[in-house]
């Protein structure tokens, strides 16, 4: 998608965000860069969420020439960094459109020239209802959403037909226990009957799964191939109203599932298969990067590939005290990084005057968070001061980036090269 394509909202660097340099005014992101700042020389106020550059363009490649080998399409889940720029760059790379999960950042997407949404996400509610009417009256704005009961069908139905703006619906399909979508056959047949009587105004365009409520790969599998017996028949039945059918699915631990079980599918017709990982354009050093060892362990495609998916996150901050023997404390906390999951990882050390940062000690580690500090166990006898610079891996990129307005993206010198604005 080209530059022009793309021109919406602009974004904004303010000088009372965290993790930037100096600023005397509100400024463009280009503005900021032409500060010069660079991380190792101390021009950011730490802690700062430093993206690397390398990194970034590196995964966006790798996932985009893993779903072309399987013949899918890519609508990366945008939730996961709500960054204008940042789903710029996976669209410019060959993405199909951007995953969302509320009318909010649909807005926010569309804003900033997205132009096909796909909301793996119930429409609910009068004013969500009328937010996405308001972005389809851009002719060139292609939605969907999910559905799974009559009773939702029935809304967007009385709700987009009296706009005039018909909206597309993907059938969710759900495991028992699991979160949303339809459990049986019986729960389908009344959905079905109210999408007959919607007419124009709610357009069924294909189906969806979400299999990462799930964590058994047979299990996984029988909800993917439900989802495609379901697609064929409503193919079959003369039910789709979008051609190429849509079959989704796919978030950042299982993608090469899906993309094995989808890519098989047959209709009779045209299908676009998309797949909507969003923690591959970061990964992490924790619960992704886990996934993604049996990913390369186990799928053909991913054998072939050049290196595999790389942490392209981290989180710098200052050592702030060495109150007693074996423990630092570090001006990082529960506000600046994730910690539910895994907690952060001692990765890199830098001190003023270093040629360029070190590796952590192995056994350096996290052991307890509060909301500005971390406790960071070392030796007694480790030449760690005060002053030092810490860089963190992270786990769960989705729960860090939504601690920032402001990330810093930097080269392999560690000059600042961007800086990137979200919208939580």
């Amino acid at each position: 998608m080209s530059e022009a394509s793309m021109a919406g909202a602009a974004d904004r660097v303010s000088p009372l965000d965290k993790g930037l340099g100096a600023l005397p005014v509100d400024c463009t992101p280009e503005q900021a860069v032409a500060q010069r700042w660079n991380l190792l020389r101390e021009d950011l106020s730490l802690p700062a969420a430093v993206l690397s550059q390398q990194r970034l363009e590196h995964n966006l490649q790798w996932m985009q020439r893993f779903v072309q080998a399987y013949g899918a399409k890519l609508a990366p889940h945008g939730k996961t960094t709500m960054a204008p720029r940042l789903f710029r760059q996976q669209l410019d790379a060959g993405a199909w459109g951007i995953t969302l999960a509320t009318a909010q950042q649909t807005r926010v997407a569309h804003a900033h020239g997205v132009r096909r949404v796909l909301m793996a996400n119930q429409l609910v509610g009068r004013q969500n209802m009328a937010s996405v009417a308001a972005l389809l009256a851009d002719p060139g704005f292609e939605f969907f959403c999910l559905v799974d009961s009559a009773d939702q069908v029935e809304q967007l139905a009385q709700f987009f037909g009296a706009a005039g703006r018909p909206v597309q619906v993907l059938i969710e399909l759900g495991p028992p226990g699991g979160r949303t979508g339809v459990r049986t056959d019986a729960q389908m047949q009344p959905l079905l009957a109210a999408l007959a009587q919607a007419g124009a105004a709610v357009r069924l365009a294909g189906i969806e799964v979400y299999e990462g409520v799930l964590k058994d790969e047979g299990e996984i599998r029988t909800l993917l191939r439900r989802a495609v017996h379901w697609l064929q028949q409503l193919a079959g039945e003369g039910r789709l109203q979008r051609s190429p059918a849509v079959l989704t699915g796919a978030g950042s631990a299982w993608y090469d599932v899906v993309a094995a079980e989808f890519g098989r599918a047959d209709i009779g017709g045209p299908i676009d298969v998309v797949l909507r990982p969003g923690c591959y354009l970061t990964h992490d050093a924790g619960i992704y990067q886990a996934a993604q060892v049996r990913i390369d362990q186990s799928n053909p495609v991913a054998q072939q590939m050049r290196a595999s998916l790389l942490p392209a996150l981290q989180v710098w901050a200052y050592v702030q005290s060495l109150p007693e023997p074996g423990r630092a404390i570090v001006a990082l906390g529960k506000r600046d990084t994730a910690f539910e999951a895994v907690p952060p990882r001692p990765a890199l050390r830098y001190r003023r005057g270093d040629a360029a940062p070190v590796a952590a000690p192995d056994h350096w580690q996290v052991t307890a968070m509060m909301d500005q500090h971390a406790f960071v166990q070392i030796r007694g006898d480790e030449d760690l001061r005060v002053g030092d610079m810490l860089a963190f891996d992270i786990s769960h990129p989705c729960l860090t980036f939504d601690k920032w307005r402001q990330l810093v993206v930097v080269d392999e010198r560690y000059d600042v090269v961007d800086v990137i604005t979200t919208y939580f």
